[in-house]
């Protein structure tokens, strides 16, 4: 197993924001947590990967596994060197520096120039666009490509797991296809996906398995497939 998350519970001050969630992700496979918005998702998320105290929350019990090794209080850049890479929600580029600048600081762990070329590559390759760009500063790209950096940015180092938070927020209908697409390619080359998504039916259709959250509990739990086809997901999440 890639990820098993036990029996999580979390709490920002007095709010019980996760309540015993248990959830897993394969090698090879794209999970997603869907859910209305408040439901706990974003929360799991960050507390796989290291931010929950940043942002004012704390773990109360459970578990967090990679690979079969406790990563519960480790440091996010710990994190990056065993395998684990984000996509923040907000896409978080820093906007003064330039795209090539932002993508190279996905790599600032590598000494080796020749791995970062040849990572950088690869993300130029996912998006072509960003390399009319490498120049330009971050903060000057539309919405869309500043998604398209940061998810090059979180490709640098060639991660096992890819956590993306709400990674179609604020997109165009075609830069979220877009998206969506090379989420796809990306866990084609090997990484897998953990997917926190408010586009329930996007989510599901790219995805292998999925999460349900509503008030900081998992409700239901199924292949992507399964829960598309769900009367009660469709008509609580699906818009009918």
């Amino acid at each position: 197993m890639l990820l098993e998350v036990k029996n999580l519970s979390a709490r920002y001050g007095v709010v019980k924001a996760l309540k015993k969630v248990s959830f897993e992700v394969r090698q090879g496979e794209i999970v997603a947590m869907i859910g209305p918005n408040g439901a706990g998702k974003s929360t799991a998320l960050k507390a796989v990967c290291g931010l929950l105290a940043a942002t004012g929350g704390c773990i109360d019990a459970g578990e967090i596994l990679f690979e079969g090794n406790n990563i519960q209080g480790l440091r996010t850049d710990e994190l990056v060197g065993r395998g684990v890479s984000l996509v923040p929600e907000g896409r978080r580029v820093f906007p003064t520096m330039t795209v090539l600048e932002n993508l190279q600081m996905g790599a600032y762990t590598v000494a080796d120039k020749a791995r970062v070329q040849q990572d950088l590559d690869l993300a130029l390759g996912l998006f072509p666009r960003l390399k009319e760009r490498l120049g330009q500063k971050a903060g000057t790209l539309s919405t869309g490509e500043q998604q398209m950096l940061a998810m090059g940015r979180a490709l640098m180092l060639k991660p096992k797991l890819l956590l993306a938070d709400e990674p179609s927020l604020g997109l165009s209908p075609n830069f979220m296809e877009l998206v969506f697409d090379r989420l796809v390619e990306i866990n084609d080359n090997g990484t897998s996906v953990l997917l926190v998504e408010q586009n329930a039916v996007e989510a599901l259709r790219i995805a292998h398995r999925a999460y349900v959250f509503n008030v900081g509990e998992i409700v239901l739990k199924d292949t992507a497939e399964n829960l598309l086809c769900d009367d009660k997901v469709k008509k609580t999440f699906l818009g009918g």
